[in-house]
């Protein structure tokens, strides 16, 4: 059976500059390259050959090979890195934090979308080779965002000092985290499977970059998914002439200032996801990753005594590159100038900060990707769809606000007219009259015909809220187990796919749930998809 989607629009959940685009607002058509079909991927294909060279094909499979050396790679991602070696191979790629356990449901839901994209190209081009990646953000330094995960309500925190890149923070102090761990996991099912993977990727590994790798690798290495690390000096050399620019030029500010500007000319109601630094660089050294501004000439490391001059910092990064750290906004550009990439997948806020971006790579040469949105998922049991069904609503309701499901419901439950949009009308065709009455005499008794007609319909308008509050009281309890339903799909009122760990599925389902997602996902169908578990 096709899996059902809800549309966007009817969700409300996407940013409205990135809905317009999906949409294809031709205001927006200069913000980014092509709609991410598939017809439009042999253009992008031909400038990224023409772009990506030998050497760095060398580089970068010469560099998986190293990042892969404690892990048994297995044959589909060793005949990935091969390829990278070879023109006719092209990435499709996305990202994440290094969260603990993934962090969110979305972790997975990414990271299918580009291994299903992939293959769907595969189809299309049998001549090419496509190649699935996940990027780490190895080098965010942002350790509270990513130090915990949920198992159904209850959360999961690892606590220990922090400082630095993330993916370098030793797993050393993680067996407390797996302690409590097993004690929620319980008599489920699969709770040892849990366990075992939570010791092979989180104890084993001395790192987090390393875990995760790990994590991600045991799920999806036979889909020959590639995880790549950019806090690695030779890929970072790749990247030095950007990083002098940014530094001699400020590319990146004035680009996406200009942006910025451009898009709020055109609906004042877009949100700007990012603002730029006039630097949008961190000094990454042991446990330091500090910003680096520029005052008068001179260029200082935040909090340290590191500064140079222009020539002494262009030197740094020349000898030091790997010293040198991008920020959100510059990470997309060393990403797509180290790969041979073609599309990047990724969540609203992601794809709403890329697109202030495409002047900015224009300016620095390189070619801006396709870009596509994840796949959404809300996963429901067949127990939840008989509870829909028996309150006589759609999964599509539950994205409703609980004012508008607690009135949808009333509405579906109540025997009386509670909509008064029959007696307003009704009314204003007797005013109408009233008004023709009125012209033919003075101003002072049109304006007491208006005066009256507002009166008139205020008044309906409050019986009709009496009514509809009465009506709520009397269906109470259905209302309740509306609402009840409501938050389990969306916890402290946000999306499941925002706060639920992929281990709360996969302690009762086992791997037939990751299995279920690879097979029943389209990454081309751009909706809610809804997955029966």
């Amino acid at each position: 059976m096709a899996v059902p989607y809800i549309p966007y629009k009817a969700t409300q959940i996407l940013p409205k500059l990135l809905q317009e685009v999906m949409d294809q607002n031709p205001a927006l058509d200069r913000f980014y390259t092509a709609p991410a079909i598939l017809k439009n991927f042999d253009a992008q294909m031909a400038l990224k050959t023409a772009e990506f060279s030998t050497e760095k094909r060398e580089i970068l499979a010469e560099c998986l090979s190293v990042q892969y050396k404690n892990l048994n790679q297995g044959a589909s991602v060793t005949a990935n890195i091969e390829a990278l070696r070879k023109k006719q191979t092209f990435t499709v790629t996305t990202g994440h934090q290094l969260n603990l356990m993934g962090g969110p449901l979305y972790f997975l839901y990414k990271i299918i979308s580009v291994i299903n994209l992939a293959k769907t190209l595969k189809k299309e081009h049998p001549k090419h080779t496509f190649i699935p990646v996940f990027w780490m953000a190895s080098e965010d330094h942002d350790f509270d965002e990513i130090n915990h995960f949920y198992f159904g309500k209850d959360r999961l925190e690892w606590q220990q000092p922090a400082q630095g890149a993330v993916g370098r923070y030793s797993t050393t102090h993680l067996s407390d985290v797996l302690d409590v761990f097993e004690t929620h996991l319980g008599s489920n099912p699969h709770a040892d499977s849990l366990k075992e993977l939570f010791q092979k990727a989180y104890i084993q590994q001395h790192n987090l970059a390393d875990a995760t790798r790990a994590l991600v690798h045991h799920f999806f290495g036979e889909d020959g998914l590639v995880v790549i690390d950019g806090d690695d000096a030779q890929l970072k050399q790749l990247f030095v002439p950007s990083v002098q620019n940014e530094l001699s030029h400020q590319w990146v500010y004035n680009e996406v200032t200009n942006t910025n500007g451009a898009l709020k000319t055109i609906d004042q109601e877009y949100k700007i996801q990012v603002n730029p630094r006039v630097l949008n660089l961190f000094y990454i050294k042991n446990d330091l990753r500090a910003r680096i501004e520029e005052n008068e000439g001179v260029f200082r490391v935040l909090n340290t005594d590191l500064s140079w001059g222009l020539e002494g910092i262009l030197e740094e990064v020349k000898s030091h590159p790997e010293r040198f750290s991008p920020n959100v906004l510059m990470r997309p550009l060393y990403q797509e100038t180290i790969l041979p990439n073609l599309c990047y997948v990724g969540g609203g806020g992601e794809l709403s900060y890329w697109l202030q971006l495409k002047s900015c790579f224009e300016r620095f040469g390189v070619i801006f990707p396709l870009m596509m949105h994840r796949n959404s998922v809300l996963l429901i049991s067949e127990k939840q769809h008989q509870n829909l069904e028996k309150l006589n609503l759609t999964v599509a309701d539950l994205f409703l606000s609980p004012d508008d499901l607690t009135k949808k419901i009333t509405l579906n439950q109540t025997q009386l007219p509670v909509d008064f949009s029959e007696q307003k009308n009704h009314l204003k065709k007797q005013f109408e009259q009233l008004y023709a009455l009125a012209k033919q005499t003075d101003g002072s008794f049109l304006g007491a015909v208006a005066a009256q007609e507002k009166k008139q319909l205020k008044g309906l308008s409050n019986l009709e809220k009496r009514l509809l509050k009465a009506e709520k009281r009397t269906y109470k309890d259905h209302i309740n187990k509306a609402l009840l339903l409501q938050s389990t799909f969306f916890p402290n009122g946000n999306l499941q796919e925002r706060v639920l760990n992929f281990s709360t599925f996969y302690a009762i389902y086992g791997s037939d749930f990751i299995q279920k997602l690879k097979s029943e996902l389209d990454p081309f169908q751009q909706g809610f998809a809804v997955i029966s578990l």
